[in-house]
């Protein structure tokens, strides 16, 4: 059973999402909705990172949701999706793919514990490259496992 919560709230957060040695020009996304592209990214290094703006609503009973543009699937199995190649506006690409990342390994007790009058940062690592050579697709995890909240700001 959930443990009472004094009162509803919502913390803002920022996921900083760094996909790792991603295969060369090959353009990457994070979906909205169903089809809407958020600023696409080019690699102009081994890594690059998206930022992706969420909520975590608290409601008086303690349920939990997160929230935002970018957030895909039903409450209990929320994620976001990167997309890949043709997916992401290269439409000569050799690529159509979408990477399925989880936030179900948000930590959620410790975003409650913040105080929710500022943004809370959140970081996370997927590897670029699928074993195939290609754009990372599928369902993929962090490295690491887990989104990780960084320290207070002072």
């Amino acid at each position: 059973m959930p443990r009472p919560h004094p009162h509803a709230s919502t913390h803002r957060l920022l996921l900083r999402l760094r996909v790792v040695d991603p295969p060369h020009a090959v353009p990457w996304a994070v979906q909205l909705g169903r089809s809407d592209l958020l600023a696409p990214v080019r690699r102009d290094s081994n890594a690059f990172e998206f930022e992706i703006p969420l909520e975590l609503v608290t409601t008086a009973d303690a349920a939990a949701t997160v929230r935002g543009p970018a957030v895909q699937g039903p409450r209990g199995a929320r994620f976001v999706y990167l997309t890949s190649g043709k997916r992401a506006g290269d439409l000569r690409s050799p690529w159509d793919r979408r990477a399925k990342i989880s936030l179900e390994t948000l930590p959620i007790e410790a975003i409650r514990a913040r105080p929710a009058d500022r943004v809370l940062a959140l970081d996370g690592e997927i590897h670029g490259t699928a074993k195939d050579g290609g754009p990372s697709c599928a369902s993929v995890r962090l490295i690491g496992g887990s989104w990780v909240l960084s320290p207070p700001s002072e």
